[in-house]
């Protein structure tokens, strides 16, 4: 039976790039190792990749992993776009990563990156909002139980057993604190899997919502007011950081990327004014803090980090839209360039 490979890109949609995919049919014995699918052409003058004159792009496979809803031996392969040429289009953030991924090696970054996202019905409006109103304030809602408290988690659900079915390394889901929020974590994985993963992760949750009539958001602020937004809070560590002695390498750590706030706040995803406002555990966009156990700083040491002086850090600025292998490099460069 022939195999359905599911090709899946990011565009060149601004302010924000978009998930694309299409479906290439293999032959039924065909090897399914990224190594070895073919590459493909598409239409960039459609993904806002190409003019029209110069429409053709590539899609390099890069990752494979089972197709958890399809089955069989069907596939979702992740890619990276190319020009024809053979080198990598503007909007392929993954070469950039890869450079760097190759150039710190020696450190054996990690991150886990917590994905928050909003499920909104056609209309706009958060599940879990009544048409037209508000529901209770803000309390019940974070890892709530029961019809009053939490909504969406059928699609929250089948998300994780669909995300696990593929490989992918999901260490866990959350009701997060407003209705119709929830959160799922990526990793620990390497700079270039965590970003090839958290993409896959965010196309199966688009596309299982697709079957409810569901709109899935990734937008910092979807609802102005008194309402945390969605986040993609990025935890980091090297071997330097996760050895005895560790919590040192960390405070430098903490250090560099105070040097460079400015650099990471314009990369970490478009409105992240509107998120990070002082208020709703987040510091100031347009101040740096670190510290122990302070949800309210940009960096949050984890209290037992402090404790076993050892571990990682939790960069809490990126937003819920930021793209994973921008946000993972920037980290890796400024922290590693800064270590002695």
């Amino acid at each position: 039976m022939a195999i359905k490979a599911e090709y899946i890109w990011t565009d060149g949609t601004e302010p924000t790039a978009a998930l694309r995919s299409k479906t290439k049919i293999l032959a039924d014995d065909a090897s399914t190792a990224a190594g070895d699918l073919p590459i493909w052409g598409f239409d960039g003058s459609s993904t806002n990749q190409a003019t029209g004159d110069k429409s053709d792009c590539v899609l390099k496979p890069v990752a494979s992993y089972p197709d958890p809803l399809r089955g069989g031996d069907n596939v979702l392969v992740m890619c990276e776009v190319m020009l024809v040429d053979g080198k990598a289009h503007p909007t392929n953030t993954r070469a950039a990563a890869a450079r760097t991924a190759k150039k710190y090696k020696k450190h054996e970054p990690l991150f886990g990156i917590e994905q928050e996202y909003t499920m909104l019905r056609v209309t706009g409006e958060p599940l879990g909002f009544p048409e037209g109103g508000y529901p209770g304030p803000q309390g019940p809602y974070y890892c709530g139980v029961g019809e009053l408290a939490i909504t969406g988690r059928s699609i929250a659900e089948e998300h994780l057993e669909a995300c696990l079915s593929a490989g992918l390394s999901l260490s866990g889901i959350t009701a997060e604190v407003m209705p119709g929020q929830w959160e799922f974590q990526v990793g620990p994985l390497g700079l270039l899997e965590v970003g090839d993963q958290l993409w896959v992760a965010r196309w199966l949750l688009h596309r299982i919502a697709e079957d409810y009539g569901v709109v899935i958001s990734t937008d910092p602020k979807p609802m102005k007011g008194d309402w945390n937004g969605a986040g993609c809070h990025t935890n980091y560590s090297t071997i330097e950081m996760r050895e005895d002695g560790g919590y040192k390498v960390i405070e430098e750590a903490c250090k560099a990327l105070g040097k460079k706030a400015d650099l990471h706040i314009k990369n970490y995803g478009v409105g992240i004014e509107d998120r990070l406002t002082g208020a709703h555990e987040t510091q100031r966009f347009d101040q740096f803090s670190y510290g122990v156990s302070d949800r309210g700083a940009s960096i949050r040491i984890p209290w037992q980090v402090a404790q076993d002086k050892k571990g990682y850090l939790e960069d809490r600025r990126p937003n819920g839209n930021m793209d994973p292998y921008v946000v993972a490099r920037l980290i890796t460069d400024t922290t590693c360039a800064a270590m002695k």
